[in-house]
């Protein structure tokens, strides 16, 4: 079950907003966007392809700054902190997954799950991700590199690396974009089910409305302007 927002808030962002030149015009990508997402609760943002998905998703996460507006993460202020404070509240509190599954290929699976807990400074690295992998039902893949899996294996890689720091919050951005439609749904159910196990919260970027009906609570982004659809 998920709290309700109003309990355990996790991230919240209030009336974001992005602006660029663009050949010596103001763009507005973002206008006054506003969220909140609760401890274990699952969020999904939806809106077509060039409606600011991905800009928001940096924002939110404070790979990007607004240029207006407030992102909380766990509490504190991402506009508080400089690069170094977001990079740490970052490596202990969210994980991420992508698309494009962003594994390091000169690692092998083992290594790239092993890699957020080695810069956490954790002497358990390699038993903590050997076991996540298994998890995932990649145990007789450990020393294989990313060029000797499948997508769907990529992303199991990643989805163990995401969830091995055991974060507050997880961003997926689009998580079986560069899947086939049966690949897809098997790492969808893993990443349901292992952000129930964890009681992480979610956020979940994507242009699949069934994907995104699983979610507790789903916002459009239209145009760069976002709302909450009735559920």
């Amino acid at each position: 079950m998920n709290p309700s927002p109003e309990n355990n808030v996790i991230l919240r962002a209030d009336a974001l907003a992005r602006q660029v030149d663009y050949h010596g015009q103001t763009l507005t990508i973002l206008h006054q966007a506003s969220l909140s997402v609760a401890a274990g609760e699952s969020v999904a943002i939806v809106g077509a392809s060039g409606s600011g998905k991905s800009t928001l998703l940096a924002i939110l996460a404070g790979l990007d700054p607004a240029s207006s507006g407030e992102v909380w993460l766990d509490g504190q202020a991402l506009s508080a902190l400089d690069e170094d404070g977001r990079a740490l509240l970052r490596r202990d509190r969210v994980g991420f997954v992508f698309q494009n599954f962003q594994l390091m290929p000169q690692f092998t699976a083992l290594e790239n799950v092993m890699l957020p807990l080695e810069l956490a400074g954790r002497s358990d690295a390699r038993a903590a991700a050997s076991a996540m992998l298994q998890r995932v039902g990649l145990g007789h893949r450990l020393d294989h590199y990313p060029r000797h899996l499948s997508g769907g294996e990529q992303q199991r890689v990643a989805l163990a690396r995401a969830f091995v720091v055991r974060p507050t919050l997880l961003f997926a951005d689009e998580p079986t974009g560069n899947l086939d439609p049966a690949t897809g749904r098997q790492v969808i159910e893993l990443l349901f089910q292992l952000n129930a196990e964890a009681g992480t919260a979610l956020v979940l970027v994507t242009h699949d409305t069934a994907l995104a009906s699983r979610c507790a609570a789903v916002y459009r982004l239209n145009d760069g302007r976002l709302q909450r659809e009735a559920t």
